[in-house]
């Protein structure tokens, strides 16, 4: 697992896509703090820059450098849920500009999967996670599933539990300062 992290951080840090095994399914990265990157994401997806991606923080302190406010609830719902579960935020701040939504929201998850918090840490910062695959084609539920043109596309392809199936991307919750929930994926 050592040399893949070395690898993957390589890529990340020159800018590059990588496509790896998340806590979910796999998944499209790249540098969150880098515009470039992420609109490579965006043209390899053939997706429209004004949907949004998810990104993955390793712990609750990175997570509170990159939101203005977290709100208390968040700790609750990470420490509760039994899978894994995104939470959109008000005022992200620190990240690229065409990962943030046009309402000022950023989708974070605090990854507990053992690679992604293991890269995350060597990298420092964090990394956008989107299903590896095509605009309104199904997310693959394991390696085998995903399209050709996504493979070609990235820059790295992580060489970690290919034959394991993951069939559920995380449920997604949207949390306003103003106090608000809303469900948007159970």
């Amino acid at each position: 697992m050592k040399v893949e992290i070395q690898k993957t951080t390589e890529v990340l840090s020159q800018g590059g896509l990588i496509l790896y095994p998340t806590d979910t399914i796999w998944g499209i990265g790249c540098d969150a703090t880098n515009e470039t990157a992420v609109s490579k994401i965006y043209q390899l997806k053939e997706r429209v820059n004004t949907k949004t991606m998810i990104c993955l923080v390793n712990n609750d302190f990175m997570l509170e450098q990159y939101i203005e406010e977290v709100p208390e609830l968040a700790y609750d719902i990470m420490d509760l849920s039994s899978k894994p579960t995104t939470i959109v935020y008000d005022n992200p701040k620190g990240v690229a500009k065409n990962l943030i939504a046009e309402d000022n929201t950023l989708a974070i998850r605090v990854a507990k999967d053992k690679f992604c918090q293991y890269l995350i840490g060597k990298f420092k910062k964090p990394i956008v996670s989107t299903s590896a695959n095509l605009s309104g084609r199904p997310s693959p539920r394991s390696f085998k599933e995903i399209d050709p043109e996504i493979l070609k596309g990235v820059d790295y392809i992580v060489n970690l539990n290919r034959d394991s199936k993951k069939s559920a991307p995380s449920s997604i919750i949207k949390l306003g300062n103003d106090g608000s929930v809303k469900v948007i994926r159970e």
